[in-house]
């Protein structure tokens, strides 16, 4: 017999749309509650300039570290979501962010930001797969 789905706890569509609002409001309260205390965030996948390491950014400290480090030191960050695909406990968005930087200038990068929801209804963990040399320079 299969498990009925819990109605009233959040999808992960619900959640990653409450992340991608959270991060456009400039709430870093918000977005960081949304975290079950084991979630893991890798934006991109893999190594890169955010993590050498490759291994996410793990736990509320580290997911902090990440807020304050890469999202919030920017002016703006807006999500173009132009697809969505909710699969159980995950969704694929597939779209365009755009980030303003406090200094002046912005980026575009083209990606596929996935969202997983945790057993207890909290965001367990976003897996954000772009190319850091598909990085576009926009006005």
């Amino acid at each position: 017999m299969s498990a009925v789905p819990d109605e009233t706890m959040p999808t992960a569509r619900d959640l990653g749309q409450a992340s991608m609002a959270a991060v456009e409001a400039g709430d870093r309260a918000a977005w960081l509650a949304l975290f079950a205390d084991d979630a893991v965030v890798e934006d991109p996948v893999g190594p890169s300039m955010f993590d050498p390491d490759g291994t996410g950014h793990r736990g509320p400290v580290a997911i902090a570290a990440f807020y304050d480090n890469v999202i919030g030191v920017n002016e703006s960050i807006r999500f173009d979501i132009r697809q969505s695909f909710l699969c159980g406990d995950e969704v694929a968005n597939v779209g365009v962010i755009r980030i303003n930087f406090a200094g002046g200038g912005a980026v575009e990068v083209d990606g596929v930001y996935c969202y997983r929801r945790s057993p207890d209804g909290k965001l367990g963990g976003i897996r954000a797969f772009w190319e850091a040399d598909q990085i576009r320079s926009v006005e």
